[in-house]
């Protein structure tokens, strides 16, 4: 399912909003957290389909970012503890100059505010702490990075942004902000893409009822439809794949969907001499 989540609610409120209109002990997960403050696009899986989520979670990202410059957020962003400051605003031409160096491979350090964990404990419990521990650079990559407008006079500008999961755009545009010598933080955030996935095909949580819930659900064919397809005749090889036997090479690189005239079994990857099954989805 598609979810377009709305402000000021978390992913797993999102989660167990929906999971009240299913059937008693449906499975149900997200793939991907949007904080309280963001909107916008939520894959979420139900079923079987849970069991997909990590060709999802991976997926390329893209938003459409706001900042407001002149002051900073201890979490860099709106929910933080904003301190303001005497620092400039800068127009759309001088934000434009500096995307460049925020484009491509970066290597970004997260932020303290984050759901990463250090030995066990997620950053942002150490952070309502008053710690702050050392964190190590990841490399993420920004596939375009866009100003949209400024209103310097308001102190914003707004960004669109496509990058590989994981990147945080809220430190991007803190960096942006040094960059220019001023201060930033953001304030609204909404995803639109989760790689083939959209905004558009998404529903509201208006839009949803127990009665017409089935409707909204999307089927694993969809969630999985970027990976290459290896098709197996029917009959004996398609119950091997039901009972997850292992195959000969489907000569298809990384993980990819064996389909039967039209149906999705299950997810392979070729390995040695033959393919494994790392996800089943048929009835064996």
């Amino acid at each position: 399912m598609l979810l377009d989540k709305p402000c000021g609610i978390t992913s797993a409120r999102a989660v167990a909003q929906v999971k009240r209109l299913l059937p008693k002990k449906t499975k149900i997960g997200h793939t991907g957290t949007l904080d309280p403050l963001a909107s916008g696009l939520l894959v979420m899986l139900i079923g079987r389909a849970t069991r997909l989520s990590r060709y999802v979670t991976g997926l390329d990202k893209s938003y459409t970012a706001t900042a407001r410059f002149g002051a900073v957020s201890d979490t860099l962003d709106a929910e933080g503890e904003i301190t303001r400051l005497d620092a400039p605003h800068p127009d759309e031409a001088a934000i434009r100059s500096v995307l460049p160096e925020f484009t491509g491979d970066l290597l970004q350090t997260p932020p303290m505010a984050s759901a990463l964990k250090l030995e066990g404990v997620r950053l942002y419990e150490l952070h309502r702490r008053g710690l702050t521990v050392e964190r190590q650079a990841r490399p993420v990559k920004v596939h375009s990075f866009a100003v949209t407008g400024a209103d310097v006079a308001q102190g914003t500008a707004t960004f669109e942004i496509s990058c590989t999961s994981g990147t945080y755009v809220r430190s991007l545009i803190h960096d942006i902000a040094a960059a220019l010598g001023s201060n930033a933080y953001l304030t609204a955030l909404r995803r639109h893409t989760v790689g083939h996935l959209t905004l558009g095909a998404a529903s509201t949580p208006e839009d949803l009822d127990a009665e017409t819930i089935t409707n909204r659900i999307i089927q694993p064919i969809e969630v999985v439809s970027h990976l290459p397809v290896a098709d197996v005749a029917a009959g004996v090889r398609r119950d091997g794949v039901c009972n997850g036997r292992r195959l000969g090479r489907l000569g298809v690189e990384g993980s990819c969907r064996v389909m039967c005239e039209g149906e999705l079994l299950a997810i392979y990857r070729d390995e040695g001499d033959g393919a494994r099954a790392e996800v089943v989805l048929c009835a064996g």
